[in-house]
């Protein structure tokens, strides 16, 4: 929640039945604690220096009763510090009686000292200072008045019992002019300090709900936002940084976790844009989740060797909105497709056979001209099988998003794959080997069975169709990925490989190097990978090969 701004509580207490007295915060009761360790201080020191200077005026008159006094001051100053942790009585009452405390006891000691010659009346105004501003100025000219009053006492009675005594009026009148100077100066004092507490306490809450409201806006961000130190440490994430990467809602600041060692790949990249702040990444495939991810990194200090923060804008959202408008659009197409093209392709492959049974047309015309009436039907019907062949491959691009996911065991499905795959084509076995690193009891992958079976064909069929065509020529390889939670599946040949300049272009539509190809399989291949949400890659190591990412079910529940 966010915080709503409310005044400070103040010292407007209303007593009566609906107006309880106001509880006070620690601060105001810290401040009468010093403020009374501040008397203990001066009436120790006072204590000593009349017991350690002989020729000192303090005690002057009655040292007895000036120790008396003092050690009684001394003692009640100790309890009102019990008084100050008990809490008890109320925060004015204490403050009220320290204050009256303060006058009563220096007015007496000043008394044993000769009276206001002796100058402890000046010691009043540091207690009349003190008690103004901590009771925030509104008691500050009551005090002022008790201090006055005190004096006044003090001087009379001096005068009255003190042999040869000549009052001091005018010094007594002096210092009531200066105790209600300091309590007036400790009253404005006190309400600036109430209105600059208030405007911040009222500027701590905007920072506060800005904060919260940054924090908010962070946190619903769809995309993730890395905090990471100059060492590599991962101080601050939102959700969406901790649902890609797989990271502890709440890590140990003190102990943080290191981006090198959760996800390695995106520490290379931090390091190598340290570097050189102007390079361009391409999208990165997070290995928790099998997730492509655009990499922006943005330095605090605007220095690259400083913290930085990472942004990683997950690309499958954009990818299924433009899926979704593709999708519509091929719909569309395909309708008109199967109407306007597979229906005029039937007829044409349909006269085109009869053509080549006509015995009339074959038998009217010499043996050359047959040939190259023959050569012509087929070319005709080769061109109508292959336009036959791009229809059906769009028509199954429609079908992408019905998606029947199951659990497979991919060692048994291969098997069965390629004997299927050979009895079609019409290959030998022995041309396919499978290879396994681990139990392949254990390969269970979550797909589509006529997606993956597809996306097999697909690739198989280019492999056969670049290979060797020899014994073991074709390796179908299951590996489990060391740093994900995915099952890599690899589909070899012994064939010379993709030019480096072809592989950019292998998934795009209608890109073959095949004269017969539609240039469709590969990309095919890709969409119903990303619709399975695995993915597909060409490897370009050796002969190059292709590599299927997916779910390995027995790790994914």
């Amino acid at each position: 929640m966010i915080t709503d701004i409310h005044s400070p509580p103040l010292l407007e207490s209303k007593t009566g039945l609906n107006n309880p007295a106001p509880t006070y915060p620690d601060s105001f009761w810290h401040s009468l604690h010093l403020f009374n360790i501040s008397r203990i201080i001066i009436t120790s020191g006072l204590a000593i220096f009349a017991w350690s200077f002989q020729y000192s005026t303090l005690g002057s008159h009655d040292d007895t009763l000036f120790f008396y006094a003092a050690s009684l001051y001394l003692l009640l100053s100790c309890l009102f510090t019990l008084l100050i942790k008990l809490r008890k009585p109320d925060f004015n009452w204490q403050l009220i009686q320290q204050v009256c405390a303060d006058v009563i006891f220096i007015c007496v000691m000043s008394y044993a000292s000769g009276g206001l010659a002796g100058g402890l009346g000046i010691l009043l105004m540091i207690s009349l200072a003190g008690g103004g501003l901590i009771s925030k100025g509104k008691l500050a000219l009551f005090f002022a008045a008790i201090a006055t009053i005190g004096i006044l006492l003090q001087e009379i009675y001096a005068f009255l019992y003190i042999d040869f005594y000549t009052p001091q009026l005018t010094h007594a009148a002096l210092l009531s002019m200066g105790y209600f100077v300091v309590a007036w100066l400790a009253h404005k004092l006190a309400s600036r300090a109430i209105a600059s507490e208030k405007l911040a306490f009222e500027r701590g809450i905007d920072l506060a709900n800005m904060a919260q409201i940054n924090q908010l806006i962070i946190q619903d961000l769809q995309e993730g936002i890395l905090v990471v130190d100059k060492d590599g440490n991962i101080r601050q994430s939102n959700q969406y940084a901790e649902k890609l990467l797989n990271l502890e809602p709440q890590f140990d600041y003190f102990e943080p976790c290191n981006l090198a060692d959760h996800t390695p790949e995106l520490a290379s990249r931090l390091s190598c844009w340290r570097e050189s702040t102007n390079i361009a990444f391409d999208l990165l495939r997070l290995p928790q989740n099998n997730t492509l991810v655009k990499t922006r990194f943005i330095s605090i200090k605007n220095n690259p060797h400083a913290s930085v923060i990472i942004y990683l804008e997950d690309t499958s959202r954009f990818q299924s909105q433009i899926q979704q408008l593709k999708l519509a659009a091929l719909g569309r197409l395909t309708a008109n497709i199967a109407h306007e093209i597979r229906n005029p392709l039937s007829s044409i492959s349909h006269a085109a056979e009869l053509l080549e049974e006509d015995e009339h047309y074959a038998g009217n015309a010499s043996h050359s001209e047959i040939d190259s009436n023959r050569r012509l039907l087929r070319i005709i019907h080769d061109n109508t099988q292959r336009l036959n062949r791009i229809v059906q491959d769009v028509l199954q691009l429609n079908r992408r998003d019905k998606v029947k996911s199951e659990i497979i065991d991919a060692t048994e499905f291969i098997r069965h794959f390629v004997n299927d795959f050979c009895l079609t084509e019409k290959i030998d076995n022995t041309v396919f080997q499978f290879d396994t690193t681990f139990d392949s009891s254990a390969c269970r992958i979550d797909f589509d069975r006529n997606h993956l079976h597809q996306i097999l064909w697909n690739l198989c069929r280019n492999a056969w169709r670049y290979c060797r065509q020899q014994q073991g020529s074709i390796t179908i390889g299951i590996d489990r990925c060391s740093h994900s939670n995915s099952l890599c599946l690899d589909i070899r040949d012994d064939g010379p490989g993709v030019p480096v300049h072809q592989a950019k272009q292998l998934f795009e539509p209608f890109f073959t190097t095949a004269s017969n190809g539609t240039g469709l399989g590969l990309y095919i291949a890709r969409e119903l990978c990303e619709a399975n949400h695995a993915s597909i890659e060409y490897v370009n190591l050796e002969n190059g090969f292709f590599r299927i990412l997916c779910k390995d079910a027995s790790r994914h529940v």
